[in-house]
């Protein structure tokens, strides 16, 4: 049911952004609570930035409820990997309670194996208040401020004193503090923070245990014992008794409720995020700059050059790019499959460009968890009918007459690739028993959005492309084509085709460092501002190192650019791969295979999508520079 509201709400979205202002949006509408009112934590999946593979709380042998209940999940958070349960942590509002017992457990040799398994692979707890995600508050070692990590670890490895053998040690006791922002008039409050402090120790008792009655030597607020320090911790090992307590205090904060989201929206050092960008920024404007006022002057002289010439043999004696024009509009080879990939490039920039407006107007606030990978999904299946209109204009107007061939091909051959390799990953992450790994049931939603909704769509938008007249060229094409002389080294395709890519790739690397970084280590990401602004200087440096090296290109007598034009733009995925490869190897601490394929696999399918994005955003332009360029002179 979570996904068909999802899907409904999404719809809304689309028809009716112009009244967006009017609600909130699903699960970020405030909450009051009054004192003493009932606070239920939920626990969220285990998450490990070694591994890359999270697993629900309750595959560790932590204490579970009677019943355990999942929460509603959109489809973004199932993909995602979220499995939202409730815990026997409840707390009361502003009611501060001291050496809480959860439960106690003697662990097996299969329960102690799977939590030095977790705490090896530095697995961290994630859980839930309100929304809000629970952080461990850390203070910086140069500032006087303090940054939050996302979760907790289930536990640490280490030594005693005097001993070089290593151990595992198990978090056990959670210092929680509920941050909270209180109405003067009315007395509620409101949830603004949730931190926590872990703890590992060896709790004691005298007599009999009792359940949550027992009275723990080592935690005992009556006798004023609290818990401040890990310096007697809990062994994790076989045959080992562990008692898991908690206490929560309650702190008034200043913090409103529409703020409470910004401290963990400040995690990074901000300040070389915005050098970078600005400084990302101001070269490539400057590079665009200089691209564009070349090609005006150079443009320019040449038209005005051609248009001068009065008798043929000028004409004749006259080398350059007009004297391809009956051979520049000539059908590609492999038509069929530029019309399919340029239709599949407009979806997925329409898709970009849109979900791009809603982040930046706040709709994708991360309070709102898998609201941007819904999204992302549910407008690359609406898009297809510009991919189906646009495939079909370009196949028409190569005088292709079988539209349904070509409409077809632009709904199925992207999206096959990517199952394909979704498959696979997925099967690899179900070996490893993850949440990770996507259910049948979502697997079955996914497959009714391809084949329900975004071919149909396709099919419509081919139909409706192919009904309108063909483009006209604005010259003639000759019957057989011209010979193309012999090229200099710098215009070989392979040699400019990876030139032109380095451009585009430059204008996003750095962005692209923290949009990793987010994904991979487990951070948020909300500067979709500057992330626009990125996207915008990549649309106009594909376009204008395109037409640069199409002019070049043309000018060297050599018509073979429709298939050029594609590949110069694209070509900056292929940086991007290999800037994902340097970021694994530099960055991240993956060292299962799994983990490492399933990072590659995810990195290759986004390259992919890059490819398809910048490719169409090359193609365009040149399309319409050298429609420009040849109407603009006689021809005889």
């Amino acid at each position: 049911m979570a996904f068909w509201r999802s899907l409904a709400f999404s719809a809304v979205l689309l028809l009716l952004i112009h009244g967006a202002h009017c609600f909130y949006l699903p699960g970020v509408a405030p909450q009051d609570f009054q004192k003493g009112g009932q606070l239920q934590v939920k626990v969220n999946k285990l998450t490990s930035i070694k591994t890359q593979l999270p697993y629900s709380y309750y595959t560790l042998p932590y204490c579970p409820p009677s019943k355990i209940q999942d929460s509603a999940e959109n489809l973004g958070e199932v993909l995602r990997g979220d499995r939202i349960e409730n815990s026997l942590y409840v707390f009361k509002m502003r009611e501060p309670q001291m050496c809480n017992i959860v439960c106690n457990i003697k662990l097996d040799a299969k329960t102690a194996k799977e939590f030095k398994e977790k705490i090896s692979d530095e697995y961290r707890v994630n859980m839930i208040l309100d929304n809000l995600p629970l952080v461990v508050p850390l203070k910086r070692n140069d500032q006087d401020s303090t940054v939050y990590q996302l979760g907790f670890h289930v536990g640490l490895k280490g030594q005693y004193s005097g001993s070089k053998e290593e151990k595992y040690f198990i978090h056990n006791h959670l210092a929680f503090t509920v941050k909270f922002h209180k109405d003067v008039l009315t007395e509620s409050a409101r949830i603004v923070g949730f931190e926590v402090k872990p703890f590992s120790v060896k709790h004691e008792y005298e007599g009999k245990w009792e359940g949550k009655t027992t009275r723990l030597t080592t935690c005992d607020p009556h006798a004023k014992n609290t818990v401040v320090n890990s310096n007697s911790p809990q062994e994790v090992e076989e045959g080992r008794e562990i008692i898991f307590t908690y206490d929560v205090e309650f702190q008034e904060s200043d913090v409103k409720w529409a703020s409470r989201w910004d401290a963990y929206l400040l995690m990074n050092d901000d300040q070389i995020h915005w050098f970078s960008i600005v400084n990302s920024l101001m070269i490539v404007l400057f590079l665009s700059g200089m691209v564009a006022m070349i090609m005006l002057r150079t443009l320019y002289r040449d038209i005005a050059k051609y248009n001068e010439l009065e008798t043929q043999e000028e004409a004749q004696e006259e080398t350059g790019w007009k004297l391809v024009h009956g051979d520049v509009f000539r059908p590609p080879n492999n038509s069929d499959l530029l019309c399919v990939y340029v239709g599949t490039g407009v979806q997925f920039f329409g898709m970009m460009l849109v979900t791009m407006l809603f982040a930046v107007l706040g709709f994708l606030s991360p309070s709102n968890r898998g609201g941007l990978m819904t999204a992302m999904l549910l407008l690359w299946v609406f898009m297809g009918i510009f991919a189906g209109y646009s495939s079909t204009r370009l196949y028409k107007m190569f005088k292709g007459s079988e539209w349904k061939k070509v409409a077809l091909r632009t709904a199925t051959m992207f999206p096959a690739i990517v199952c394909a390799i979704f498959f696979v990953l997925n099967a690899l992450i179900w070996g490893q028993k993850s949440s990770g790994a996507v259910p049948f049931g979502t697997m079955f939603a996914l497959i009714f959005l391809w084949f329900g909704i975004s071919v149909p769509l396709v099919f419509v938008g081919s139909y409706v492309g192919f009904k309108k007249p063909a483009i006209e060229n604005p010259v003639k094409t000759n019957k057989i084509p011209r010979q193309i002389p012999e090229q200099a080294w710098y215009m070989n395709p392979v040699f400019s085709v990876l030139i032109g890519g380095i451009l585009p790739f430059g204008a996003v690397f750095i962005e692209l460092f923290f949009i990793l970084t987010s994904i991979w280590l487990n951070q948020f990401y909300y500067i979709f501002g500057f992330l626009f602004l990125v996207f915008i200087i990549l649309i106009v440096t594909c376009a204008e190192i395109t037409i640069v090296l199409c002019y070049f290109q043309l000018c060297s007598e050599d018509y073979l650019w429709w298939w050029r034009s594609y590949l110069t733009s694209g070509s900056s995925a292929l940086y991007l791969f290999l800037y994902a490869t340097f970021y694994f190897f530099t960055k991240l601490e993956i060292t299962k295979l799994v983990s490492a394929i399933f990072y590659f696999g995810y990195m290759l399918i986004a390259s992919y999508a890059f490819f398809v994005v910048t490719g169409t955003i090359g193609f365009y332009a040149c399309f319409w520079f050298t429609r420009l360029i040849y109407s603009s002179v006689k021809i005889d």
